[in-house]
């Protein structure tokens, strides 16, 4: 049996993409919201809707008692997290299933376990996942110990939190004598940010790519991937355009990694979607972590695949098999997706305010997923990504075209937005040879 009611557990654009995942399916919705976010575009279209609490993200999306009481009070059966916020929060999936709803997502224990990069890498070394060579779990009280593993792996090391995130908690030490002061120093901030200092050590890459391979799984031993994606193009380690495939990279090693991805979901019981993120170098691909949820980027992969990720999160939560066999998975064109921000494309502030006037572009092969609207107020509280702009072509040159064009057609105008960036990206000879590195745009918005 399907679900009757889910109750949305986000805001913005993902939650709209999941209010239309649920509405295709018959499925009714309950719309939570900050007192700030009552006008948002998927509380106005939700079956029901609730507030949760007062602007702050701490006292409204962040706040589980009253999540759960609205879902309590709507009758609700699940509960969809999206992304951000509390989707890889074990103790917020813990609380819903003791509470008697479903969590669409992994189990808690699977959240925990890929949520502690420690465990997580040693997981993915007993599956046959590549992984950056690095220290044997923690990194503990030995400092000759500490020295030593250092020179086995050989410097430049990177220092890692092991419950950090979002490029927080990490540190580049280039020699032996900065090595145990850095380790000090990140098991301080780590400590202090995230409530754990553990800390460990991995190679590190000077110039690799962020390649990432998109699972799907049911929790009953079936397990797909749906092919790769290239996220390189970052600023201060949050990704900025996206495509897929990844360009470049040889077919055998493509097909050898994504296998590997596919019994790692088997062998920890994965449930759900899921993405396995990767540094790539060389021709050899580096695990760095799993994200335990739906990816900001997964259009790109439903673009080249035809297949619906958040309905296929919706249906497996059900308790149904997964719907999709690898055999059926077949690759058909490039795709790219533009993340549109409310911020100064120079000065990367943020640019809250009144949206005077929003118009999407359209055409072949263009596809918009945004919460925006005309006379749309974008509050200064939370994340600035305000749409996604995805394009899709038989190629790479293709979808690049059509991506230029529907940059150019797009207008917000009343806030500021880092549209004239991606136009500048699209343009970029490097990046349209493909493969530019993680570092490429921190370099190039220096120069």
């Amino acid at each position: 049996m399907l679900f009757d009611k889910v109750l949305i557990a986000n805001r913005g654009e993902i939650a709209l993409r999941i209010l239309r995942a649920c509405r295709e399916l018959g499925i009714k919705t309950v719309a939570v919201h900050s007192q700030v976010d009552r006008d948002l575009m998927h509380v106005r279209l939700a079956d029901e809707s609730v507030c949760i609490g007062p602007n702050p993200s701490g006292q409204s999306y962040l706040n589980v008692p009253s999540i759960i009481s609205a879902a309590e009070i709507t009758d609700c059966v699940a509960i969809h997290p999206g992304y951000g916020f509390l989707a890889e929060n074990a103790n917020f999936a813990e609380q819903v299933e003791k509470s008697g709803f479903v969590f669409i997502g992994p189990s808690p224990d699977v959240i925990r376990l890929m949520g502690d990069k420690v465990s997580a890498k040693a997981a993915m070394k007993l599956a046959g996942v590549p992984t950056v060579p690095g220290s044997e779990g923690a990194i503990g009280d030995d400092n000759e110990q500490t020295l030593a593993t250092a020179r086995a792996i050989g410097y430049p090391v990177i220092i890692k939190a092991a419950a950090g995130g979002g490029g927080r908690g990490m540190r580049v030490v280039h020699s032996e004598a900065a090595l145990l002061n850095s380790v000090f120093v990140t098991q301080s901030e780590a400590k202090a940010a995230f409530g754990d200092g553990t800390v460990y050590l991995e190679k590190f890459l000077e110039n690799p790519r962020h390649v990432e391979i998109q699972v799907l799984a049911d929790g009953q031993g079936n397990a797909v991937h749906l092919g790769d994606r290239d996220c390189s193009l970052q600023r201060r380690h949050q990704k900025v355009l996206e495509e897929a495939p990844a360009p470049g990279i040889p077919e055998e090693v493509r097909r050898e990694v994504a296998e590997s991805c596919v019994r790692a979901c088997i062998d920890i019981g994965y449930r759900g979607a899921g993405t396995f993120e990767f540094l790539y170098e060389n021709g050899r691909f580096f695990f760095i972590e799993m994200n335990t949820r739906v990816q900001v980027e997964h259009p790109v992969t439903e673009m080249i695949t035809g297949f619906d990720i958040v309905r296929e999160q919706i249906l497996v939560a059900s308790g149904r098999p997964l719907s999709i066999r690898q055999e059926d998975v077949r690759f058909r064109g490039h795709s790219f997706e533009a993340r549109i921000n409310a911020e100064d494309p120079r000065t990367f502030a943020p640019s809250p305010g009144t949206v005077r006037r929003f118009h999407a572009p359209g055409g072949p092969g263009v596809r918009v997923d945004s919460h925006l609207y005309s006379g749309y107020t974008v509050p200064p509280n939370y994340d600035s990504l305000i749409g996604k702009l995805i394009t899709w072509g038989e190629d790479r040159e293709r979808a690049l075209l059509r991506m230029r064009t529907a940059l150019d057609e797009v207008v917000v105008d009343g806030i500021r937005t880092n549209i004239p960036l991606h136009q500048q990206l699209v343009r970029d000879e490097a990046f349209m040879r493909g493969g530019v590195s993680i570092h490429y745009l921190e370099k190039k918005l220096k120069s």
